[in-house]
């Protein structure tokens, strides 16, 4: 790769090789700096807008393509595997850049979405679902790279935090707006409605999202104190860090081990981003705009604390006790989470206020994970950045394509509620009188159901008609297709809503565990305890840093 002669002279292209020449050669003011990391965070929102609108109108998707609950699943299964590997092409963002892979990746995932309405069938509709998961996959590589190359060390978390809100606050979109339209709008609008705001940003990132130089963004940044060092390092003639050998360097145990401790800590948020309505329709009978509302506490909560965590850790100069505490706190929450699946009486309220709780110690945890894991990554290799958020995602994705599909062999009471759940409850409002009618002479209407229609005999015909009376009768037979459902799928649907609660308790604390295995791993990355040998070593860097310059400074 060629490198100008003065890494701060990069040659300013035209307007339209501005489209796709997006480097920077001098590290941005703060103005653009905040610009930029802002663009970045709004196209993640986005994204994730578009991924998870699938899920807040899932029954409405199932019932339109006639897809089996299992069909759905596999959705999730195979798009995940598909992101997952879309992740660890995205690692050569190290060698490619990032700011591109972002631009073009939210138009092709706009114009995907706002195609799926238009699928003819559930298998064109499962490869264009693929294809915006190998889009996602790639993001999520590329963005949070260029985050963490607009963001000093010191700053970080903060930084971290506002990323990761895009999942989180791409949620609360999702449910936001379907909670909001829902009751006017079908589940094709509400896809229309996510490809429209990504267009909107995507012309926005087009015009405004640059990125760092390699020679700029392959150094370790600890405060913006080090600007000045950084570029005058760049100016230097010394060769660029050599882009061979990231693999070998990011597969080790301290990138590997909190990589998976964060999937599996994050296995709730995944279940909860892709079964939430199903988990509240099937166990306390929530529509699906009730679900998506009550969705709304934890997505807010989530929201707010991951930029105060991410603040309140920069500022402290810490990550490990903020990782500590939310973690313990969100085993807990989840615990009291997991035993209220078998107490249907629970209202409302209850669960709003504990995923306000929970949501706050995700957050907690997350921000200061994130920003300590491309700290750890910087410890090894800087200019692997991406190469080392590649393996994150791609453990994180496999995680979650796993545990999709394990989840309805673990809560096999999900599918026939998923599948007929609503099927048998309208045919049980609809049919209730024929039923009383029914349950009235159970042994008469036994006797006729031997028969088949058009065939009953006089006499027992006659008899059903003194016995019950003919209006009595005729409400019977109009009630037939509904009672048909019932025999079908009633006595399937009426076994699954009585085993479901346990099963759905027993799938909470294997998220729990997931929320325990986590904790021992934050002793594995980067970072100080205690705030005051962290402001200790911030100070020596600085003292190193102002020593260099003066060096630097000095003429030959």
């Amino acid at each position: 790769m060629s490198v100008p002669s003065s890494a701060l002279d990069v040659p300013t292209p035209g307007v339209v090789a501005a489209l796709w020449h997006r480097e920077l050669g001098s590290y941005p003011r703060p103005a653009r700096r905040y610009t930029y990391l802002g663009i970045v965070v709004v196209t993640t929102v986005v994204l994730y807008y578009l991924l998870y609108i699938q899920y807040a109108v899932a029954t409405s998707i199932m019932a339109h393509y006639d897809m089996t609950f299992g069909y759905f699943i596999m959705l999730s299964v195979v798009g995940n595997a598909v992101g997952a590997f879309a992740s660890l092409v995205a690692g050569l963002a190290d060698r490619w850049g990032r700011a591109n892979l972002v631009v073009y990746g939210v138009l092709l995932a706009a114009v995907l979405v706002l195609f799926l309405p238009n699928a003819p069938d559930k298998t064109t509709y499962l490869v264009l679902f693929c294809a915006l998961y190998f889009i996602e996959g790639i993001v999520l590589v590329a963005t949070p790279a260029l985050i963490r190359d607009f963001s000093p060390q010191l700053g970080r978390a903060t930084a971290m935090g506002s990323w990761t809100m895009g999942p989180i606050v791409g949620s609360l979109v999702v449910t936001t707006v379907t909670s909001a339209t829902l009751d006017t709008a079908t589940w094709q609008d509400e896809l229309r409605y996510a490809g429209v705001a990504a267009l909107v940003v995507f012309v926005v990132a087009l015009f405004g999202l640059r990125e760092l130089s390699p020679r700029l963004r392959d150094q370790v940044m600890v405060s913006l104190h080090d600007r000045a060092l950084i570029e005058a390092r760049a100016r230097g003639t010394a060769p660029e860090v050599s882009t061979s050998g990231h693999w070998r360097q990011m597969l080790r145990p301290g990138i590997l081990g909190p990589a998976f401790a964060i999937s599996v800590y994050l296995l709730f948020y995944y279940a909860a981003v892709g079964n939430l309505v199903i988990y509240y329709s099937a166990v306390y009978g929530y529509s699906e705009q009730r679900g998506n509302a009550l969705g709304n506490w934890y997505w807010a909560a989530s929201a707010l604390a991951l930029i105060a965590a991410g603040v309140s850790s920069d500022r402290l100069k810490v990550r490990k006790p903020f990782m500590i505490v939310g973690g313990v706190g969100s085993v807990a929450c989840t615990a009291v989470f997991a035993s209220l699946a078998t107490r249907p009486e629970t209202g409302y309220y209850t669960f709003a206020w504990l995923f306000v709780a929970m949501g706050l110690f995700s957050g907690l945890t997350y921000a200061p994970w994130m920003a300590a894991f491309t700290e750890t990554v910087e410890r090894h290799n800087p200019a692997a950045t991406a190469t080392g958020l590649a393996v994150w995602g791609w453990i994180l994705r496999v995680v979650v394509a796993v545990s999709a599909a394990f989840l309805p062999v673990a809560v096999t009471s999900v599918t026939p509620i998923a599948e007929h759940g609503h099927e048998v409850q309208i045919a049980q409002a609809e049919a209730g009188p024929a039923l009383a009618v029914v349950h009235a002479h159970p042994q008469l209407f036994a006797e006729l159901a031997e028969h088949p229609p058009g065939q009953i005999p006089p006499e027992l015909q006659a008899r059903a008609v003194e016995e019950v009376g003919p209006a009595d009768l005729a409400l019977v037979q109009k009630a037939q297709p509904q009672m048909e459902v019932l025999k079908a799928y009633g006595s399937e649907v009426s076994k699954a809503s009585k085993e479901g609660p346990s099963q759905w308790r027993d799938w909470w604390f294997v998220c729990m565990g997931g929320q325990v295995l986590f904790l021992p791993f934050v002793f594995a990355m980067k970072g100080r305890w205690s705030p005051q040998r962290a402001r200790e070593d911030a100070a020596a860097h600085q003292e190193a840093v102002d020593r260099e310059m003066r060096r630097l400074e000095q003429p030959v």
